[in-house]
C-alpha cells in the first residue's frame, strides 16, 4: 500500500498539467471532492496552478500545460535520496532526461525523465516538503500502473534506477501476466503498483509510447464515474469488479488526462 512514510523508490506526489486550470480544478472538484487552493505567487512570479486538498490534507498538485505538443497528463513522482545519482542511473539505463535536476527553493529537489521506452515520471528529493499528507484513503492516491510495450524491459530499466522488487500475478480469463511492483527492502503489504505490457493498439492514447497513470480511491466507483461522465469526461472501461481488487473504471478527464477511480474490496 502507499503510505506517507515515503521510504525511497515509492510513490510521494503526483501533479496534472491541464490546458485549462480552473476547469481542470472544478471536474476533480466535483469527481472526488476535492478542494482546490491557488498557489498565487511564487518569488515574485504569478504561478497558474496549486494545490488539491482533501480533508483539509494535501494529495496532488495543478499546472498549467505549457509544454508544446504535449498531452495533459498526470505526472507521478518517486522519492529519492539524491536526485543527480537518480538522473545518471536513469541515462546509464537507457532513459533520458526531460528537466535536468533543480532546487525548487527549500522544499526539495525535482527531476523528470523518460524512461528507455519512452513512458515519463519524475522523482523528487525532499527538502521542507516530503510529498503528499494523504494516501490510500478516499480521494487520495491508492495505487500506480505502467502500461508499457515491452514489461521485460521496463522491469530491467526501473530495477537499475530504483531497485523495485516484483511479482508476477496472472490475470484472470487468460488476459495476461500482471507485474506488482514493491519498494527496496519493503515487505509485499507495501506494494505501491503494477505494470503490465500491452500492445501497441492498446497504447492509443500516446499513440504506443508507454504511460503511467494514478489510481484514486473513492468511497463509490459508481457514484465517481457518473460523475465523470456528468462533467465532461469519459469513461474506457468499466465500472466493473476485480477480484480481491475492487471495483474500478478506467476514466478520462475532458481533457483525456487519464486516471482510475477504484473501491477496494474490504480486507
Amino acid at each position: 500500500m502507499i503510505t506517507t512514510d515515503l521510504t525511497p523508490g515509492s510513490p510521494c506526489w503526483l501533479d496534472l498539467g491541464a490546458p485549462d486550470v480552473r476547469a481542470a480544478a472544478a471536474f476533480y472538484g466535483a469527481v472526488l471532492g476535492w478542494e482546490y487552493e491557488p498557489m498565487g505567487e511564487v518569488e515574485g512570479e504569478d504561478m497558474e496552478g496549486g494545490m488539491f486538498r482533501t480533508d483539509g490534507k494535501v494529495v496532488a498538485g495543478l499546472g498549467k500545460l505549457t509544454e508544446e505538443g504535449a498531452r495533459s497528463a498526470w505526472m507521478i513522482y518517486f522519492t529519492v535520496t539524491d536526485a543527480d545519482a537518480t538522473t545518471r542511473a536513469v541515462e546509464e539505463a537507457g532513459g533520458t532526461v526531460r528537466v535536468a535536476p533543480r532546487d525548487l527553493g527549500e522544499w526539495g529537489r525535482m527531476a523528470q525523465y523518460n524512461d528507455s521506452l519512452g513512458g515519463q515520471f519524475a522523482v523528487w528529493q525532499p527538502g521542507k516538503n516530503a510529498g503528499f499528507e494523504l494516501a490510500d484513503e478516499p480521494g487520495s492516491l491508492s495505487w500506480t500502473e505502467l502500461y508499457t510495450s515491452d514489461a521485460a524491459a521496463a522491469k530491467e530499466f526501473y530495477s537499475k534506477v530504483f531497485d523495485w522488487q516484483y511479482s508476477e500475478m496472472e490475470m484472470p480469463g487468460g488476459g495476461g501476466t500482471y507485474t506488482l511492483i514493491t519498494p527496496a527492502g519493503l515487505p509485499e503489504e507495501r506494494m505501491q503498483g503494477g505494470l503490465m505490457e500491452l500492445g501497441k493498439q492498446d497504447l492509443a492514447l500516446t499513440d504506443g509510447r508507454p504511460y503511467w497513470h494514478p489510481v484514486f480511491a473513492v468511497a463509490d466507483c459508481d457514484a465517481a464515474v457518473a460523475a465523470v461522465t456528468a462533467n465532461g469526461g469519459s469513461v474506457q472501461m468499466g465500472p466493473e469488479d476485480a477480484p480481491g481488487v475492487g471495483r474500478l473504471a478506467v476514466c478520462l478527464d475532458p481533457s483525456n488526462a487519464d486516471f482510475v477511480v477504484l473501491t477496494p474490496a474490504p480486507n
